[in-house]
């Protein structure tokens, strides 16, 4: 979620210019956002226990494994070439198995990366366009992303329009003071780890 809003990107490259001075600006915090909605902590829990559940198994199959090679170790030198020979198969046999079960759940676009797409996506669409009716209605020129890669050193609050996003969805504004940061940081004032958003009228 951190790259969902990376700005709306209408007069962005005026920020530059001096006619952007004109311009409206303000930022908000898409992981506070996801912090506030009940949606999308139930939608962590369901990714959460399906990855854990996913990883137990495949700690399951290693754990079989491991016990054929040291069962086999122990006893090679009893088998004949041909038993060696099946035995090692059936070790890497399991072995390619459990490493494509891996790949098809945690793996690119795996069952967890789709989990999340069909669970998660929604709940980010709705986000940006909230921010995109907002933008539009009020006339602001860019809507930085507080969580997003781009570096903000200094946020003023005033500017911060993440409460008025989630009441424009039907959500209760939580506590930013105790809300995660994504950088560690304070969530109001100070230095922070994500653009200064100025609002000039």
């Amino acid at each position: 979620m951190k790259k969902l809003i990376l700005a709306l990107f209408s007069g962005i490259l005026l920020a530059f210019a001096p006619s952007a001075f004109a311009q409206k600006y303000a930022y908000i915090d898409s992981q506070y956002i996801l912090d506030n909605i009940s949606e999308y902590k139930a939608a962590q829990q369901q990714l959460d226990q399906l990855s854990i559940a996913w990883q137990k198994e495949i700690e399951s199959k290693y754990a079989v494994i491991d016990k054929l090679y040291k069962d086999y170790q122990a006893e090679q030198i009893l088998l004949t070439e041909d038993m060696r020979r099946k035995r090692e198969m059936e070790i890497t046999t399991k072995e390619k198995e459990v490493k494509e079960f891996q790949k098809q759940k945690f793996g690119y676009e795996g069952e967890l990366f789709k989990k999340k797409q069909e669970l998660i996506k929604p709940i980010q669409d709705k986000i940006y366009n909230a921010v995109k009716k907002m933008a539009t209605e009020q006339s602001y020129a860019v809507i930085f992303d507080k969580s997003g890669d781009l570096v903000m050193l200094y946020t003023n609050p005033k500017y911060d329009k993440s409460d008025d996003i989630l009441s424009a969805m039907g959500y209760k504004a939580g506590n930013k003071n105790q809300a995660p940061d994504a950088a560690g940081g304070a969530k109001q004032g100070g230095p922070e780890a994500a653009p200064a958003a100025d609002e000039r009228k």
